[in-house]
């Protein structure tokens, strides 16, 4: 069976940051384990960096440890570039980013808590699940 390829948006990195308890933490725990091929973009990986590095967060590890996990993201990642080629199309600029990031990578899944905010994409051929519908999906849990 061919693994998934999927787009992982800021709000599911920072969720599985700030708890080791939830769905969110255990899908960044299977990154790089061959469960699902992950995608990033430098536009993305800057917009994880800038949000996990925002002391109001209270994120439980410090900037060198973000900037570890980061770089493990990056290096268990592929790397793909952006072009803008037709922005926008959701209502917010960060969520076109995760788009354009999933439709230049193929990503059949882009895994997100807001769903709402990603209306219309399945014209892409993206489905938009949570972490907990993800591992369903692929089965890491039931």
């Amino acid at each position: 069976m061919k693994i998934p390829n999927i787009t992982i948006d800021t709000n599911v990195i920072v969720a599985g940051l700030k708890s080791n308890l939830g769905t969110s933490h255990a899908l960044l725990q299977l990154i790089g384990k061959n469960k699902f091929e992950s995608n990033i973009s430098v536009p993305l990986i800057l917009e994880y960096e800038k949000v996990l590095l925002d002391p109001k967060l209270d994120i439980p590890f410090t900037k060198e440890e973000i900037v570890k996990i980061l770089n493990f993201v990056c290096a268990n990642s592929r790397h793909h570039k952006i072009y803008y080629l037709w922005r926008p199309f959701l209502k917010d600029e960060k969520d076109d980013m995760v788009l354009e990031l999933a439709v230049a990578s193929k990503s059949a899944f882009i895994i997100t808590f807001n769903k709402k905010d990603f209306v219309g994409v399945e014209k892409f051929g993206i489905q938009i699940l949570t972490p907990k519908k993800f591992l369903e999906k692929i089965g890491e849990i039931r």
